[in-house]
């Protein structure tokens, strides 16, 4: 028999937990505050996603453990802040505090509920910050539904919109239906082992000949369909379209980075740690993921065309899906890999880069949707011209993403992504890669260049867009910018010339976080 006396080190899960904390402070604050001072809500959020980052800079000086389990072998511990844990919640935090910059001149134009959208969102933030620390499958399982279950709701929030119920609807039955099945697999794998840690499990899956061999093969594979639905992998993505173009922008800009980060993570610590031995069976089955996953994400971007009137929310729902089989395949390298800590890295450090360049695009879009809300491409024509600083970010921004300079920072990170894959042996997969990144390259070309054309192109357009011009008006005189989303875009901005500039920083940072 083993001590069940668990240790518990506060500093270790401070991020979390403070996060949470003032989750619950909002939500009672809320219920004294005045209308008129509902604003003072935004601000206790943005100062705890501040705080709880802060609270990341002791935990630096080395790896701690809570929540551990004495036994008579090898101690086992439920939380590990690490270096890994610590980029994941770096990154996670600061997605957050993004999203929270994004979000608060919507809460005004939309009157949404702020009490209820800034605890949903600093509750589902917690739980995205304790997944990477998370190192047995039941944290990992509440984890991912704490960061998921608020999401839902979020998206749903404007009540009076029909597309907003819809997306909510989809993305809960779908979510829903993942979460089952990985559960399942969890159930199967616990019962092949006899245990939910992942160091634990790793050493008792049983081998191929065995008798409980089927039901533990059967287990990693459900159990990674959990995580893959959270990663937007084909074909567990068809949620994201009509989830990201029908939720409020700023909670779709939230999904496509810490959502998936959550996925992401989740995904490299049920594989590198947990189910070393079964790589045979992830490995070219996320390697087959991920080759689905950018063609299906980039050849569906493609269709999005500016003179259709197309979303530019929809082209970013496929990016995002086209990004996400670039993130995958470092974690199928790992599967082939003799050293899969490198690969692990080459993952965190395109997510690093893809959460900066991604939300700072979704800002932009924010800036444009505040005179234009139908979000189509046609409403970015001539935008150089209305607002030279948002034009020039947001061409930034997609070159970043294409991965063409002066976007820096993205060529490294898919050069990163690409040696990976030949440095594990994967050539056919780092040629689909390569066939990708040239199809990507055409609508973010497609998007940048619009953004310099002429105003008066807008005039030259067919007659069915005459009615457009009362509606542009706002644009050739613009607003104020609100300076929530100026600094949203500036933050993104810097940290993109930034990491550019030395993009060897974001690989350091990264390198760190090798399991």
């Amino acid at each position: 028999m083993g001590s069940l006396v668990q240790s518990v080190d506060w500093l270790a899960i401070a991020p979390p937990t403070i996060t949470a904390v003032v989750a619950l402070v909002v939500l009672v604050a809320d219920l004294f505050l005045p209308e008129g001072r509902k604003p003072l809500l935004g601000l206790i959020t943005l100062a705890g996603l501040v705080l709880a980052g802060l609270s990341l800079l002791p935990l630096l000086d080395g790896d701690r453990s809570t929540f551990c389990l004495t036994t008579s072998g090898t101690p086992a511990c439920s939380y590990t802040a690490d270096h890994f844990t610590l980029v994941i919640q770096f990154l996670v935090l600061g997605g957050a505090l993004l999203t929270a910059l994004l979000s608060v001149s919507d809460l005004v134009d939309f009157k949404l509920p702020s009490g209820e959208y800034w605890f949903l969102l600093l509750s589902s933030a917690a739980g995205a910050a304790l997944l990477p620390a998370s190192r047995d499958l039941a944290t990992l399982v509440v984890a991912l539904e704490v960061a998921s279950l608020p999401a839902f709701a979020l998206v749903g929030m404007r009540r009076d919109d029909r597309k907003s119920s819809e997306a909510a609807l989809k993305f809960f039955l779908s979510s829903v239906t993942a979460t089952a099945v990985m559960l399942l697999g969890v159930s199967f794998v616990y019962a092949a082992t006899g245990s939910l840690h992942l160091t634990q499990v790793a050493g008792g899956l049983p081998g191929d000949g065995t008798r409980l061999g089927v039901l533990a093969q059967t287990g990693v594979a459900l159990t990674l369909v959990g995580f893959a639905f959270k990663t937007a992998a084909v074909p567990f993505h068809f949620w994201v379209p009509d989830t990201y173009v029908g939720a409020p922008l700023p909670v779709a800009a939230y999904l496509s980075v810490v959502g998936k980060a959550v996925g992401f993570t989740g995904l490299i610590l049920v594989t590198v740690v947990a189910f070393p031995s079964y790589a045979d069976v992830w490995g070219p089955a996320l390697a087959v993921l991920a080759a689905l996953t950018m063609t299906a994400g980039n050849v569906a971007a493609l269709r999005q065309r500016a003179d259709r009137a197309h979303s530019a929310v929809r082209l970013l729902a496929w990016s995002s899906v086209g990004q996400a089989g670039y993130l995958l395949v470092p974690i199928a390298a790992a599967g082939y890999d003799g050293d899969p800590a490198h690969a692990v890295g080459s993952t965190v450090a395109y997510a690093l880069m893809y959460a900066a360049v991604n939300l700072g695009a979704f800002a932009v879009a924010g800036l444009v949707a505040r005179t234009s809300p139908a979000h189509r491409l046609a409403d970015y024509r001539g935008l150089y011209a209305r607002r030279p600083l948002a034009a020039l970010a947001l061409g930034f921004f997609l070159l970043c993403l294409a991965g063409l300079p002066p976007g820096i920072i993205g060529l490294f990170a898919k050069v990163t992504v690409f040696s990976a894959a030949v440095d594990a042996g994967l050539g056919w997969l780092a040629a689909v890669m390569a066939v990708n990144v040239v199809i990507a390259l055409y609508y973010y070309l497609q998007w940048t260049a619009l953004l310099f054309r002429p105003a008066e192109e807008k005039a030259a357009a067919p007659a069915a867009t005459a009615g457009e011009e009362p509606g542009e008006a706002p644009a050739e005189a613009p607003a104020r910018v609100p300076l929530p989303l100026a600094a949203a875009m500036a933050l993104a901005a810097a940290l993109g010339i930034v990491l550019s500039g030395a993009p060897q920083l974001v690989l350091r940072f990264a390198s760190g976080a090798l399991l």
